[in-house]
């Protein structure tokens, strides 16, 4: 006979009547029978990609997935529950004795690079238990209460979530995948630290890391270059600023001296070149 369901709590009965939520049951995913009890996968998204990553393609997956069979909590619907925004998504179906939770992420949106992560896919890590209950208590606790939340916080939470568990499982990993990769995500870091300061140049990233410009230049041979990577970096920040309706009511002006650039002019036709859009127009489409 077949253990009684447990009641579902009130906050979570809310949430899947709510229509409006981004939350939905979901059939149960497929799992690789082969992935024990607390230890992630990172793998890339869908089969093309995954045949290009273990192949050796220089072209990174546009999105990075993050598995994990763990403990979830027995409230949660049998057939499970989901978010899914443009950048980021999150499923989770419980299970006995274990559950299964995949979380899907931008690659770009990630400060470890794909170039570091490549030698990691589908290799089984062992999470320590602090951060197998972090991560399945965080996405459970979140499905119960998306609907209350504003769908713009949740992107980040979930891209913050993601680089949490990636930095705390793979930091012993990473570090020793490659020197090079550790400095390149030292410099990243620091870029994105000061990234509203229009001075920032590959100079002053060496002399803060104690590196030469010629060091620093070698950890950007990737086509990018040094410039380049802050470029890119400043145009995602501005995205987000232009996205978020927290932000609304900042002028682009405001928001590309925030951002490092000298003037509103060039913002302007950076962010055209590298987004195909003005970025009023990227504004109007994201808000309207």
């Amino acid at each position: 006979m077949p253990p009684p369901r447990r009641r579902m709590p009130a906050a979570l009965s809310r949430v899947l009547g709510t229509s409006a939520a981004p939350v939905r049951s979901e059939p149960e995913p497929a799992v690789d029978d082969q992935v024990a009890a607390g230890y992630l996968v990172v793998r890339s998204s869908g089969v093309s990609a995954a045949v290009a990553a273990i192949g050796g393609g220089r072209r990174e997956p546009e999105q990075i997935q993050l598995l994990l069979r763990a403990a979830l909590p027995g409230y949660l619907p049998g057939s499970g529950m989901s978010l899914s925004f443009a950048e980021c998504a999150l499923r989770a179906v419980p299970g006995q004795p274990q559950g299964t939770v995949l979380l899907t992420v931008a690659t770009r949106k990630l400060s470890i690079s794909f170039t570091e992560l490549r030698p990691l896919l589908f290799q089984p890590v062992r999470l320590e238990r602090p951060l197998q209950s972090l991560f399945a208590a965080s996405v459970a606790h979140l499905l119960a209460v998306a609907g209350a939340l504003d769908p713009n916080g949740i992107r980040p939470y979930l891209t913050g979530l993601a680089e949490l568990v990636l930095r705390s499982a793979l930091r012993a990993e990473l570090d020793r995948v490659d020197a090079i990769a550790t400095r390149r995500r030292a410099a990243v870091d620091h870029i994105r630290a000061h990234l509203s300061d229009p001075g920032l140049t590959a100079e002053r990233i060496a002399e803060a890391l104690f590196i030469s410009r010629r060091r620093l230049y070698q950890l950007f041979d990737d086509g990018d270059g040094v410039s380049g990577r802050i470029r890119a970096l400043r145009i995602d920040r501005a995205k987000e600023l232009l996205g978020d309706p927290a932000h609304g009511a900042r002028g682009v002006g405001e928001i590309s001296r925030q951002c490092g650039f000298a003037n509103a002019a060039h913002f302007s036709r950076t962010f055209r070149k590298l987004v195909g859009e003005t970025p009023r127009e990227y504004r109007e489409r994201v808000l309207g």
